[in-house]
């Protein structure tokens, strides 16, 4: 971990998400693309955020508006350092006054040094809650009818329903998953049971991260690194932003960004046609460094080679780069493909 000039830490040094044929057969593969899968969302953890000022307080402190969704609004956005650097990325579920945050493991500690430091207790308490309370996520066009059939009730996009112990969300965008399910852990078991028997395949994070990968959405840590702007990884085109809301931390080099210039770099999708070398991570066009890999997702049993990279903004879509040790072409994101 590193910290900035405003002593707020984040995630420091990149990796590159690997998906490999080794993580996932082929009918799992095919699940994700084309049918429904389930997964523990293994790397999650679940913050509450409760007090009569919970709203109030995190709408001050994240990229996306919190107050104008209302109740039962399930939100995607970012807590930002001072210069407007990502510090982590969430989901967020608005239950009344009270919030449940969705935040990536890398960016629990962080998450919560930040609001140790920036919530008044009278107004607004955090909790560690990933004990008791799990996160299963499906993907695959075909997860909406699975809810159906398992009898569970279907949030529209952007909300969140609760029944008993359940609160199940759907992201307003195509989000890197289709609807998520927050349960309490001794509840996961029966869940995956039900969701089984309703048509969804089974599987573990792997699966979760293809999906993400061919949706085109940033991973902390991967995509994410400790100088990472919101603009740089789609957050315009993903819903992370808010240009109406009030104030909040970074929004001035986010504003700035957005109303006067331009990113410098961008996410782009990286297509192969043979696996490439997921050490070699260089982006090069005409013997110049142009970016990095950031994840990859190689299939040979699907016949399925496709990545995503941070490249310098001037690199057209089309553009044929050395990347992985060959030849690929860049892409729109998501990845759109012929069945």
């Amino acid at each position: 971990m590193t910290s900035d000039s405003n002593n707020v830490s984040h995630v420091a040094l990149p990796s590159v998400c690997v998906v490999g044929s080794q993580d996932l057969e082929p009918f799992l593969a095919h699940a994700v693309r084309f049918g429904s899968l389930v997964a523990p969302a293994s790397d999650i953890a679940v913050i509450e955020v409760t007090g009569p000022g919970a709203v109030d307080c995190m709408q001050g402190l994240l990229t996306n508006d919190l107050e104008r969704p209302g109740d039962k609004a399930f939100t995607y956005a970012a807590l930002l350092t001072q210069k407007g650097m990502i510090v982590s990325d969430m989901w967020v579920a608005r239950r009344g006054s009270d919030l449940t945050l969705f935040v990536p493991g890398a960016g629990l500690h962080p998450l919560t040094a930040a609001l140790e430091r920036s919530l008044p207790p009278r107004l607004a308490r955090f909790e560690d809650a990933s004990g008791l309370r799990h996160v299963l996520r499906l993907v695959g066009p075909g997860s909406p009818d699975v809810v159906a059939r398992a009898n569970l009730p279907e949030p529209g996009p952007g909300q969140i329903v609760e029944r008993d112990s359940l609160v199940i969300g759907r992201p307003s965008y195509d989000g890197p998953f289709t609807v998520q399910i927050e349960c309490p852990q001794r509840d996961e078991p029966r869940l995956l049971k039900a969701l089984a028997t309703a048509g969804a395949e089974v599987s573990a994070q792997p699966a979760l991260e293809l999906a993400r990968i061919l949706r085109g959405w940033p991973r902390l840590g991967a995509e994410i690194d400790a100088k990472t702007l919101p603009q740089e990884v789609r957050y315009d085109e993903i819903g992370g932003l808010s240009y109406s809301k009030g104030c909040y931390v970074g929004q001035e080099t986010v504003a700035r960004l957005h109303f006067r210039g331009h990113a410098n770099r961008r996410l782009v999708g990286l297509l192969w046609d043979a696996p490439p070398n997921p050490n070699a991570r260089e982006v090069s066009l005409d013997g110049t460094n142009v970016g990095r890999i950031s994840s990859l997702a190689s299939l040979d049993h699907s016949n399925l080679h496709v990545g995503i990279a941070m490249i310098r903004r001037e690199v057209d879509v089309g553009t044929s780069v050395l990347a992985g040790g060959l030849i690929a072409t860049t892409a729109e994101l998501p990845f759109q493909f012929e069945r």
